[in-house]
Parts: structure tokens; C-alpha cells; sequence
């Protein structure tokens, strides 16, 4: 089959490594503006154990023109889930994604379809009642917009490139998500308090960080208190990018939550007897 262009709206990956069969499969989702370039070292530090996947989607830095003219978003990270091969044992979402991740949890089936059985939430955004939104609020993420960018340009560039430089490509990126994108991202925060989040029943990882302007380690605290089956981490010296800014610390609480969500649990020995 021919591999999808790289303009197409949703692009997959699979990373190297000589997983054995039947390893769990793990499904990597980037933020806003970002590249699935994020996760590498995360990647990286995983090894064999498990089969990598990460999805390119249609809101990635320069990707798909027009995107945030569609007002639901959940058929795109639908279709990264169901373009992986067999189940998606545990899903990692970041940021912006991890929100449209849980908009499809709530209002699919998508648990039972692609066999999830754990998420990983980075950074997310999340309130848990409409009243904690106010013009504040709104101030921040519209006239602050292209600082939360800017993060994101530190974060992929490693930062090799100047303050200034970071300044200017952040509102480059900015005027690139446009009026539409942003509005399809402030839209998915102000709909946090309509999630059911009873029904994710899943084991789930939040992660924030503790210097995140974009998503202040609040919002992890109120996800992970509305979730059922929730751990919560907030990493000291981290942003928005966790898996960048201490990337020693997350993926030890990665992987630390995975063994113990994908380790069978031990099988009981019984001993029968017979009385005489």
C-alpha cells in the first residue's frame, strides 16, 4: 500500500524497534501547532517492549490549510486509531489532543472498538465548571496566544534559537492557526465541563508541569480528581512540554504506568486437596 502524502490530514508513523509479538501497542499524540518529533526521546527511552506508533494530525505545525474551519476534530485522532494495526493498548495525548481525545471518549464507543485500556493525558486543558471561565480567561489565551507558542517553538527547537527569534516564529505560527484554529482550540476548553468523565473508567496518567503557562497544573489537578481511575504528576521544573523540559522524571512515570497497567496480573495457584 502506498504510504499517505505528507499533506494528508492524518499521517502515522511507526517508530523503529524489534517489538515482540504481541507487545502493547502505544499511540502517540502531539498538541497544537506541534510535530510528533516531540515524543523521540520518549520514544527512544521505551525500547523493544513496546510497538510505537504517533500520529501526525491535521493541526500540527504547518499542516493541513484550513483545519479549524471543521468544527469537530474527533473523526481525525479517530482515524490515527484506527489506521494502527490491531489494538491500541494505551494512547498518549498532549496538550490540545488530549482534549479531542477525551470529546471522542465521551461521545463514542471508542474504548471497545480499538481496545484501549489506559491514556496518558500531558498538559491538558481542563475545568471543571462553566463558572470558572470568565473574560479573564479569555484575555489570557487571545492577547497571550503567541507566548504559549512561543513554548512550543523552545520545545521543538531545543532551544537553538534565540528569545527573539522564538518571538517572531510564534506569531508566524500564530497567524498560520488563524482566528478559526484558535477558536476550535478555546472552544474544546470551554466544552471540559460537559465531559462525562465518569464513563473513562480506564487506569489514566495526568501530567503537568509545574512553570506551564498554558495549562497551569490546576487543570491537571481538576482532571485528575474528575476521573475515576486517575494518577496524578506534577513535574517541578517543567512547562507546557514535560516530556521535554524533564524528560528523565516523565518517562520514568511513563514507564512506571505502564508495567503496571500492561503487566498481567499474577495467575493464583490452588491447590486442591481430597479428604480421606
Amino acid at each position: 500500500m502506498r504510504p499517505p502524502a505528507p499533506s494528508a490530514p492524518v499521517v502515522l508513523r511507526r517508530h523503529p524497534g524489534a517489538a515482540a509479538a504481541g507487545a502493547p501497542r502505544i499511540l502517540f499524540l502531539h498538541g497544537l501547532a506541534g510535530s510528533d518529533t516531540v515524543w523521540e526521546e520518549t520514544v527512544r527511552q521505551l525500547g523493544a517492549a513496546h510497538e510505537v506508533w504517533s500520529a501526525q494530525l491535521p493541526w500540527r505545525g504547518q499542516g493541513v490549510e484550513g483545519w479549524g474551519r471543521t468544527a469537530n476534530l474527533t473523526p481525525w485522532v479517530e482515524e490515527a486509531l484506527a489506521s494502527v494495526p490491531g489494538p491500541v493498548d494505551v494512547v498518549v495525548a498532549h496538550s490540545m489532543s488530549s482534549n479531542v481525545l477525551l470529546e471522542l471518549l465521551d461521545r463514542t464507543d471508542a474504548f471497545d472498538r480499538f481496545g484501549i485500556r489506559a491514556l496518558v493525558l500531558v498538559s491538558p486543558f481542563y475545568r471543571g465548571t462553566a463558572e470558572e471561565f470568565d473574560w479573564a480567561t479569555i484575555t489570557h489565551y487571545l492577547n497571550d496566544f503567541h507566548l504559549i507558542l512561543q513554548e512550543g517553538i523552545r520545545a521543538h527547537s531545543g532551544g537553538r534559537v534565540s528569545a527573539e527569534t522564538e518571538i517572531l516564529m510564534a506569531q508566524r505560527v500564530r497567524e498560520w492557526i488563524g482566528p478559526y484554529g484558535w477558536i476550535r482550540f478555546f472552544d474544546l476548553f470551554l466544552r471540559t465541563p460537559e465531559l462525562r468523565t465518569a464513563r473513562i473508567t480506564v487506569p489514566c496518567l495526568v501530567v503537568g508541569g509545574a512553570h506551564d503557562i498554558a495549562t497551569p497544573s490546576q487543570h491537571a489537578i481538576a482532571l485528575a480528581g474528575a476521573l475515576p481511575d486517575a494518577r496524578l504528576r506534577v513535574l517541578g521544573g517543567s512547562g507546557h512540554f514535560p516530556m521535554v523540559d524533564e524528560p528523565a522524571d516523565f518517562n520514568a512515570e511513563l514507564r512506571e504506568f505502564l508495567d503496571s497497567v500492561l503487566t498481567p496480573p499474577p495467575v493464583l495457584q490452588t491447590t486442591l486437596t481430597t479428604e480421606t
